[in-house]
């Protein structure tokens, strides 16, 4: 056990935040999601017991958001819906963005095969154990300036 590090966050998966280079993708994704296909040997983490929203506020705590671009945060769009309407795992997630980084906290999205695409190319996938669907995201590292 560590002091100031959140339990969420295994050796594995501080490796994997660590060993990241600004701009490296990390995806967070719910159960359903198809991780170890997509990753294609990249690192798959896998989070069972918690929520996207646990996982993300876990790895948050330890990983900047990358300030060079307009949405270090992208979600997947739910299919036949008005993307400008977020499920609640999104907002729910949204809310955590605003409270640990609310300048970065506007989230990107990206059509679901678009996001399959990306997800090919993250540095890692982190397999949650969200239920509720499109529970799907992307961060993008950045810099620790000081």
């Amino acid at each position: 056990m560590l002091k100031n590090i959140h339990p969420l966050l295994s050796g594995e998966l501080l490796n994997v935040l660590r060993t990241m280079g600004h701009g490296d993708d990390i995806a967070l994704v719910d159960r359903n999601f198809p991780a170890t296909s997509l990753a294609n040997g990249r690192p798959v983490i896998r989070l069972d017991g918690n929520s996207v929203s646990e996982a993300a506020e876990a790895i948050l705590s330890v990983l900047p958001l990358d300030s060079f671009v307009d949405h270090p945060v992208r979600r997947m769009e739910v299919v036949g819906e008005d993307p400008a309407t977020l499920p609640e795992v999104q907002q729910e997630f949204s809310a955590l963005l605003h409270s640990v980084d609310s300048d970065r906290a506007a989230m990107g999205s990206l059509e679901r095969f678009a996001f399959y695409e990306a997800t090919r190319q993250a540095f890692a996938v982190v397999v949650t154990g969200e239920a509720r669907g499109y529970g799907c995201f992307l961060l993008k590292k950045g810099v620790i300036f000081s």
